[in-house]
C-alpha cells in the first residue's frame, strides 16, 4: 500500500462516515484555532508569523483532502484575516526598513567633520545640562544624511557654542523637545523627531528621548548623545547600542574615535 492509496482509503472512510466527519472536523477546528491564537499572542516577529501562516495553510490543504467542509470554510477566512493581522504587527519592521533604504540612498559623498573645540563646546553643554538634570538630544550626522528629520524640524543653521546648546534644551525654551541636529560646526535645526526604537528588550522605564535617539541609530551611522531629564545621566547610541558616558574625558574620547580625528 503505497502512500497515496493509503489517503484515499482515509478520504473514502470520512466520506462514508459524516458523523464521525463531523465531529473530528469540529474538534480539529477548535484545537487548531486555539493552539493560532496561543502564539500569535505569544510571538510577534516574522519568522514565527511565516510559520502560524504556513501550519494554516497546511491544515487548510488537509481540511480540503479530507473533506472537512467546517473547518476548510473557517480556515479560509482566518487566513485573509491573519494576512491583515501580519500586516499590522510587522508594520513598525516594514517602516524602518523603508527608512534605512532611505537614508542609505542619501549618503553623502563626503562627511562634514566638526573642530575639536566645537567637539569640546558640545561635552562641556552636555555634562553642564546633566548636573542640572536637563534632558537632552544631540545628533552628529555621518555618512547617512538626516535631511528627512530635519527638513521636518526648525531650521536653526547655526554655529555651535556651549550656551547655545544649553538655551536650547532649557525647560521653558520651545525648541528642548525634540533633537538637534550637527553636521560639522553647525546645529542644522533643533525639535528634531525621529523614530523611537521598538526593541522588545528594552527596560520599560527607558523614555522617549532615549528609545529616540537608539531608534535612529539603528537605521542610520548617526551618534546621539542623550541627557535623562529625571537622573542627569549621559548616555550614547549609535549602531542600535547605548552606553553610559561617565565623564567628559570619556565623551570626547568616543566622539572622537567614531567621527575621526
Amino acid at each position: 500500500m503505497n502512500f497515496l492509496t493509503f489517503i484515499d482509503d482515509i478520504t473514502k472512510f470520512f466520506n462514508d462516515n459524516i458523523v464521525v466527519t463531523i465531529i473530528i472536523d469540529a474538534y480539529l477546528a477548535l484545537l487548531i484555532i486555539s493552539f493560532v491564537i496561543f502564539l500569535c499572542l505569544k510571538f510577534k516577529k516574522a519568522i514565527n508569523l511565516t510559520i502560524i501562516g504556513l501550519l494554516l495553510l497546511l491544515i487548510k490543504f488537509a481540511s480540503d483532502q479530507f473533506g472537512f467542509k467546517i473547518s476548510s470554510m473557517l480556515y479560509t477566512a482566518v487566513l485573509v484575516a491573519y494576512i491583515v493581522i501580519c500586516t499590522i504587527l510587522l508594520a513598525p519592521e516594514l517602516r524602518k526598513m523603508m527608512e534605512y533604504h532611505k537614508a542609505d540612498d542619501n549618503k553623502k559623498a563626503m562627511v562634514m567633520s566638526s573642530t575639536q573645540a566645537t567637539r569640546e563646546a558640545i561635552v562641556d553643554a552636555v555634562f553642564n545640562m546633566s548636573a542640572g538634570k536637563v534632558g537632552a538630544l544631540i545628533t552628529f550626522e555621518l555618512h547617512n544624511s538626516l535631511e528627512q528629520y530635519a527638513e521636518r524640524a526648525i531650521n536653526l543653521n547655526s554655529d555651535i557654542s556651549r550656551e547655545l546648546l544649553e538655551q536650547i534644551f532649557i525647560k521653558d525654551s520651545p525648541l528642548h523637545d525634540g533633537g538637534v541636529i550637527i553636521r560639522g560646526n553647525k546645529i542644522i535645526c533643533a525639535a528634531a523627531y525621529y523614530t523611537l526604537s521598538q526593541d522588545s528588550t528594552l527596560d520599560k522605564t527607558v523614555g522617549s528621548r532615549h528609545r529616540a535617539g537608539l531608534g535612529l541609530s539603528e537605521i542610520t551611522d548617526s551618534l546621539t548623545i542623550i541627557v535623562s531629564e529625571e537622573t542627569g545621566t549621559v548616555h550614547i547610541a549609535c549602531a542600535g547600542l547605548m552606553n553610559v558616558m561617565n565623564s567628559k574625558s570619556e565623551l570626547l574620547e568616543y566622539i572622537n574615535i567614531y567621527l575621526g580625528n
